[in-house]
């Protein structure tokens, strides 16, 4: 589920998440000032220079909560693409069609700067405003529950982000499959670790990491992925879609109907996997996840005190939001009305050991 949660600032890089004393840098470098364009090169402790930053500064038209808006791109706290750091920036390493890039992201008053490194900087600049909701209408939700109004009115800040990359959301999609969340946190950042790049820019001390292409995913061996607790049946869903990589990142760009349909023609990515991928993607408002093993019990016991509602019991609660099911959801999740446990956590499996 899309940003079930409004993600808490991380401190910093744990000890075996940094690198090597001699190669760590004091800090990360200060946001760049004036209008868009280059800044001058940033030091380490060392004197090592980094690449300077493609800067950008955008005003957003409305209230913005960069946490509610990014934290669905955090795929765990130790995600090696994204971090959130103590001085209230948003970083993002990711792979653009222009290449390696690297995103920091600050609100600066009513402004947001942005910071990119690397060969897919002005892609990731160009992109900022979709990328933080400027395509997104929230006048198009109307509440028809009190529970949703109140939180509506709460949470000014929620925007539905769209990346415009499908891949970067879809594999890791594909490996929450069927499994505990943090069975399918270890397995993205064990593989992005091992077979991605290091994020350019000053990230050294934050540990972030570029995932791999289409390519080096392809040429993953079989034990590997099983070392990082990936079943056949996910991987091989993996390298069916990694083989047809830029026929799916044409779906970003597609209405949502035509992009779920080009994502499901692929055998092992359901209507679970492609509303995940595409609320990210493509920013869509009515991508609810359908299948979902906590969802429709949530949503249930928030607008009809029903704790077991099925998938079609959701789908009819949320009947009345047609168009705007996705953005119910995530006011759902923000309200904290959820059931409460009643049984243990699922005991996550760990086949790598077998």
């Amino acid at each position: 589920m899309a940003g079930r949660f409004a993600p808490r600032t991380t401190g910093p890089a744990l000890p075996h998440q940094a690198a090597p004393a001699a190669r760590r840098r004091t800090g990360a470098p200060p946001p760049g000032a004036g209008a868009e364009g280059r800044t001058s090169p940033q030091r380490t402790g060392a004197e090592e220079r980094t690449e300077p930053p493609l800067t950008r500064e955008w005003t957003p038209s409305g209230p913005l909560d960069l946490r509610l808006v990014l934290g669905p791109l955090r795929r765990g706290p130790a995600d090696p693409t994204f971090r959130m750091t103590p001085d209230g920036a948003f970083w993002r390493a990711t792979r653009t069609p222009e290449g390696p890039g690297t995103l920091r992201v600050a609100a600066r008053g009513d402004r947001v700067g942005a910071e990119a490194w690397g060969p897919g900087a002005e892609w990731l600049l160009a992109g900022l405003p979709a990328l933080l909701g400027a395509d997104d209408d929230p006048d198009a939700f109307t509440p028809h529950h009190h529970l949703l109004a109140v939180t509506e009115r709460r949470r000014p800040g929620l925007r539905l982000l769209r990346t415009g990359l499908v891949m970067e959301s879809l594999i890791p999609s594909v490996l929450e499959q069927k499994v505990t969340t943090d069975e399918a946190y270890r397995a993205w950042r064990l593989l992005v670790r091992r077979y991605g790049t290091p994020a350019p820019g000053p990230t050294t001390t934050l540990g972030l990491h570029v995932m791999p292409d289409a390519r080096t995913w392809a040429m993953i061996p079989s034990w590997e992925w099983h070392k990082a607790g990936v079943d056949t049946k996910r991987s091989s869903t993996i390298l069916r879609a990694v083989r047809v990589a830029p026929r799916l990142e044409e779906a970003s760009s597609m209405p949502f109907p035509e992009a779920k349909a080009r994502l499901e023609l692929i055998p092992g990515i359901g209507p679970w996997t492609s509303a995940e991928t595409l609320q990210r993607s493509n920013g869509a408002p009515d991508a609810v996840t359908v299948g979902d093993y906590h969802l429709p019990g949530i949503v249930g016991h928030a607008l009809a005190d029903n704790r077991h509602a099925t998938d079609e019991e959701m789908l009819t609660l949320l009947a009345p939001y047609e168009g705007q099911r996705h953005r119910a959801t995530r006011l759902i999740l923000l309200s904290g009305r959820t059931p409460e446990r009643r049984g243990p956590r699922m005991t996550p499996g760990n086949i790598a050991a077998l």
